[in-house]
């Protein structure tokens, strides 16, 4: 099939500006698509390059790219990182003074860029309407679309008066893009964008280079300190946490034992936020401690891991948090540490926060869907897969916890009848209902002031559990819970039935629970951690090669210390990787490395060379290049989805925050203030 003039021309800048050969996967029809004047929504992965799919368009297509992006902290970072590309990108926003709004403006209707990024809130303001009127567009750019979803996870909105553009320019084409949606919200972020005749896109979920694991919660800081020494020591990370408070204590209990963390929540001031977010992106080996305000478009490709010490209210939130691990293709954790009171949190915050009786339907509905996650037997990354409406490839991946050491089960029918008859003889007998902790001790009988002041000992199922430990029964709860066995009722968080309790007190119904760990341990078996450092291995490089990547390393942060710019914007690992393995020695050789264009070939070429002659010729002889072009191919066969995912690039795009559901007993971040 003959390619057309438009689609020879997105790929002749794909090699110029972005240095690859090859656009991958839906890449390219979506930039057909688009280029060719057509709407397109697109669902692909963190990491899966989906700033690609409108960049290229606005360089192609005559006029300047609207971008909108749900946050402004980082769009500085973007625009730089689009620069050092040789790309004319600008933006607008909050943070600027009169005189640079008005500089830019100037440039966007002089038709001197290529990309503007605006948030969405200044697209409600007629003055910006009548600037883009005046000026010419070659597409629009919703980033981050499942934002106008008003059930999702991270509603905006102003997203919602977004559906302007089409009305307003109805020839130009629109391009939705989002990381995370279900069949629901795709559906929705077409409605309510007005899209009804886009083509939709969706790419694989799948991040087979996250390994994810889910460990019950015991001393949760102390087992998060067990698993960075043990597996992430001096790697770069984020460690999410509920409540300013929390991101607090946990930062300051790393930096005591050694590890060097930062907080990072609404409630800092601006300053602070800046400086953290600025050392996470430059820094290499520093762990950020957050809430939910922090992680949306931070575009650090080698974090290695995503710790959750608290239960992420849905899946498609969780699914978001996590990618922001691995974007290099590296191997990766997802880590959690989930326990009881995680449920019994997250079930109160429902109850107790805003919103209608169907918000809180829906709100649960979520909530459950992440407890099935928590609590399956099966693979993880398959029911993450399914979640989303995609076929898992195969029942196991071999890289989540459930498939490296598959938990056993046990016949929890009769624990279950116990522990649910307790809670029914407190209610009918005593009219009283309590916490979990009250019922265990109860069933573990316990003579605690509380059991004797309430006359519980007196209970005919007072004893009648003491066959499990403490630690078991807790999990037998928070399975109850998982399984809608078991509510959670009011300010105190007592248990009380459900309408499925009475099948199994009337023996209608088997049990099956997860048998809890002896000890909770940041690995569940001398074979997960095996298998770990089997996959670490995967970005090895042969051994001469491995002085030249850490020479061109320290050049790369040399020059991004001088130029003030995080390391990545210079050149991604793999890029340096494979200059160390095939030793390239003229500037030609060099432009023909993967991920290097023609801007930054001019910039930093010569820079490169320099290095590289410090290393002999008789050096690079021996290696041979043969060995260094299979160097090469063998991390791209074993790093799935790498080089074209930062072809990519999606240069710092930004994400939306997650407003959490309020509680009088938590600072939550409900809004963090970086929006406009």
């Amino acid at each position: 099939m003959t390619m057309s003039v438009a689609e020879s021309e997105a790929r002749q800048t794909l090699h110029r500006v972005f240095g690859y050969e090859a656009f991958r996967g839906e890449q390219g029809a979506v930039i057909d698509h688009v280029v060719a004047g057509g709407d397109a929504v697109v669902l692909m992965p963190t990491g899966g390059g989906k700033s690609l799919c409108y960049q290229i368009p606005a360089l192609v297509r005559p006029g300047t790219g609207i971008v909108v992006s749900p946050l402004i902290a980082l769009m500085q970072d973007q625009v730089d990182a689009l620069r050092a590309l040789g790309v004319r990108a600008g933006f607008v926003n909050s943070t600027q003074d009169f005189d640079e709004r008005r500089a830019m403006e100037s440039q966007f209707l002089a038709g001197e860029l290529d990309l503007l990024y605006l948030a969405p809130e200044r697209l409600r303001l007629d003055s910006t309407l009548a600037l883009l009127a005046r000026g010419e567009i070659s597409v629009f750019a919703i980033d981050e679309a499942h934002c106008v979803a008003q059930w999702g996870h991270d509603f905006r909105p102003d997203y919602l008066a977004l559906s302007v553009l089409g009305e307003r320019w109805p020839d130009v084409p629109r391009i939705a893009l989002t990381a995370t949606a279900t069949d629901a919200t795709h559906q929705e972020i077409t409605q309510r964008l007005g899209m009804p005749d886009a083509r939709h896109f969706v790419a694989s979920f799948d991040r087979p280079n996250i390994q994810y694991r889910v460990v019950p919660k015991a001393d949760p800081k102390k087992q998060l300190l067990t698993f960075l020494q043990e597996e992430h020591a001096g790697d770069a990370g984020i460690v999410y946490c509920l409540s300013r408070n929390s991101t607090e204590k946990t930062a300051e209990y790393l930096c005591r034992n050694g590890i060097e963390a930062v907080p990072y929540h609404a409630g800092l001031d601006a300053g602070t936020r800046a400086l953290h977010q600025s050392r996470f992106l430059r820094e290499e080996g520093l762990v950020v401690v957050a809430t939910i305000a922090f992680g949306m478009g931070i575009d650090k490709p080698d974090v290695r891991f995503v710790a959750h010490l608290d239960l992420p209210k849905s899946v498609e939130g969780y699914y978001q948090e996590t990618g922001r691990a691995g974007r290099d293709g590296a191997p990766s954790t997802a880590w959690m540490a989930y326990g009881l009171q995680d449920v019994v949190q997250q079930r109160k915050m429902i109850q107790g926060g805003e919103g209608n009786e169907a918000f809180r339907r829906r709100a649960a509905s979520h909530l459950d869907s992440m407890l099935a996650l928590c609590e399956t037997v099966q693979c993880r990354r398959a029911q993450l897969l399914t979640y989303f409406g995609q076929e898992p490839g195969a029942k196991t991946c071999g890289n989540c916890d459930t498939c490296l050491t598959p938990p056993e089960t046990w016949d929890g029918t009769v624990v279950a009848q116990k522990l649910l008859s307790t809670v029914v003889r407190l209610k009918r007998e005593r009219g009283q209902k309590f916490g979990a902790g009250q019922i265990i001790d109860i069933l573990l009988g316990r003579k605690t002031a509380k059991t004797i002041q309430f006359d519980h000992d007196q209970l005919s199922v007072f004893g009648i559990g003491a066959e499990l430990a403490e630690a078991e029964w807790r999990g037998v709860v928070r399975q109850l819970l998982a399984q809608g066995l078991l509510a959670v009722e009011g300010e105190y968080g007592t248990l009380v039935l459900t309408e499925d309790s009475a099948s199994v007190l009337g023996r209608e119904r088997e049990v099956m629970l997860r048998k809890e760990p002896k000890k909770p341990t940041s690995r569940s078996s001398s074979a997960a951690k095996g298998e770990r450092k089997g996959k670490a291995a995967v970005v090895d490089l042969p051994e001469q090669a491995v002085p030249v990547f850490e020479a061109l390393r320290a050049w790369r942060g040399a020059q991004a210390k001088e130029l003030g710019l995080p390391a990545y914007v210079i050149f991604h690992d793999a890029t340096l990787r494979e200059i160390a393995a095939l030793r390239p020695g003229s500037s030609a050789e060099l432009g023909g490395i993967s991920g290097l264009g023609e801007k930054k070939l001019a910039t930093y070429g010569e820079g490169v060379l320099e290095v590289l002659a410090t290393f002999g010729e008789a050096e690079a002889v021996e290696a041979g290049p043969a060995s260094g072009q299979a160097a090469v191919a063998d991390a791209g066969a074993r790093e799935p989805e790498q080089s074209a995912a930062r072809a990519a690039g999606e240069p710092v795009a930004a994400r939306p925050a997650r407003v959490a559901s309020p509680d009088s007993g938590f600072d939550w971040d409900e809004e963090p203030p970086e929006y406009e």
